[in-house]
């Protein structure tokens, strides 16, 4: 019962991580967030530890790439405003 209750704080982090990031979700932020609360109560009744362990890295690898895909949507933005000029005068 102890282990459960460390990794009870581990997948509220991830999950108050995972909401935060959704904010700037291409499809919206209410998408995400239905999405994220099923995904969070489908799993609610895992017990196993070993099994949570891997939810868990599952949900931050879901963060990396969230993190990944609004860096490059920035990237994206940044050198379309910054470059463009020199694309049409080629």
């Amino acid at each position: 019962m102890k282990m459960a209750n460390s990794l009870r704080g581990e997948v509220l982090k991830l999950y108050k991580n995972l909401l935060y990031l959704g904010r700037d979700y291409p499809k919206g932020a209410d998408y995400f967030k239905k999405r994220l609360k099923n995904i969070f109560l489908k799993n609610k009744d895992v017990k196993n530890p070993e099994k949570i362990k891997e939810l868990i890295a599952q949900g931050e690898f879901v963060m990396k790439e969230l993190e990944a895909l609004y860096f490059l949507r920035k990237y994206r933005a940044m050198k379309q405003r910054y470059y463009s000029d020199t694309n049409k005068t080629k």
